[in-house]
């Protein structure tokens, strides 16, 4: 039985060749994904904004979609449904409406008649904007510290220049998400946060594995110019990076497709996720080590020329 291999054995791509073509590309999503956000900024969801939450409890488990669609033509605004533990108790959530509190409860009598006397309304609330400002305060110092443990963690365990570049292209992964997001005025929540922070968590994965390898090389081929030595570095973990985004992609495909309304951007941003966050980590995160003057002086022991191997 022959092995599928998405990436040949033999492959020996310039990606270091390609750097300034990278660095551009790079440069220009994160100057266009700035533009967005300071022009247009963000579409903050119910999280954020502030909003009307409702508590349902049905006899029997409601159709949701029908129930979305009947709520959708009240004109509340955006109206988020979803599944509170069992399948019966049911979570509303509508966005903050313009006026004050007599607004607020308006909202409220207004979906209480939509679904009729049958539900047990077992809680209402209203979550005012200052609580949305909280959230936000408190998402941003979340990406923050992400970022510092992140960089602190890869300059003891490889070298600063390490950490240094990690950081980078983790920086321009959240970038272009957030960027992502203010172009196409995708709903910005909670749920966006956890998406950041685990493209975050999988960016760095994938460059930790790339970032060991060079480390190793470095180590056995003590002459090699450094170009020549990541782009072989690059090229002996492609096989693997290529497989685990390949698997990570069908599962969120599947999750975007059949996973209902509720999680749709999430995914979404999971998705473009798994995207930027592989190519930052072969075209930023390696490249930039030559911008930032890597020291060669791994390790001991005898030095070897440049494509052979150090011996044991």
């Amino acid at each position: 039985m022959r092995l599928i291999k998405l990436v040949p054995a033999d492959t020996n791509f310039d990606f270091t060749g390609k750097r300034v073509a990278a660095f551009s590309l790079s440069v220009a999503m994160i100057i266009l994904s700035l533009l967005f956000f300071t022009v247009r900024g963000l579409n903050f969801g119910i999280d954020f904004q502030g909003g009307i939450m409702i508590d349902v409890k049905f006899e029997q488990a409601p159709d949701i979609p029908s129930l979305r669609t009947h709520l959708d033509g009240l004109d509340l605004g955006e109206v988020e449904i979803q599944e509170f533990g069992e399948p019966e108790n049911i979570l509303i959530r509508v966005q903050r409406q313009e006026g004050d509190e007599k607004a607020q409860l308006a909202a409220i009598t207004a979906v209480k008649e939509a679904l009729g006397d049958g539900p047990d309304y077992r809680r209402t609330e209203f979550v005012g904007p200052k609580v949305g400002s909280e959230l936000i305060e408190s998402a941003v110092w979340a990406i923050c510290l992400s970022l510092l443990a992140i960089m602190i963690y890869i300059w003891f365990r490889f070298e600063w220049q390490f950490g240094v570049g990690a950081v980078v292209a983790l920086m321009h992964d959240v970038a272009t998400t957030i960027g992502l997001f203010a172009i196409l005025q995708l709903e910005f929540n909670l749920s966006t946060i956890a998406a950041i922070l685990t493209i975050a968590g999988y960016s760095i994965n994938d460059t930790v594995v790339v970032y060991d390898r060079v480390r190793e090389n470095l180590r056995k081929y003590r002459k090699m110019p450094l170009p020549d030595l990541l782009n072989k570095s690059i090229n002996q973990t492609l096989a693997r990076t290529t497989m685990t985004s390949m698997t990570t992609l069908l599962a969120l495909l599947a999750l975007y497709f059949f996973g209902g309304e509720v999680i749709h951007d999430f995914v979404f941003a999971m998705i473009w996720g798994v995207f930027v966050g592989t190519y930052s980590s072969i075209f930023v995160a390696a490249p930039l080590l030559i911008k930032l003057n890597l020291r060669r002086d791994f390790g001991e022991g005898p030095t070897a020329p440049a494509g052979e191997e150090t011996p044991a």
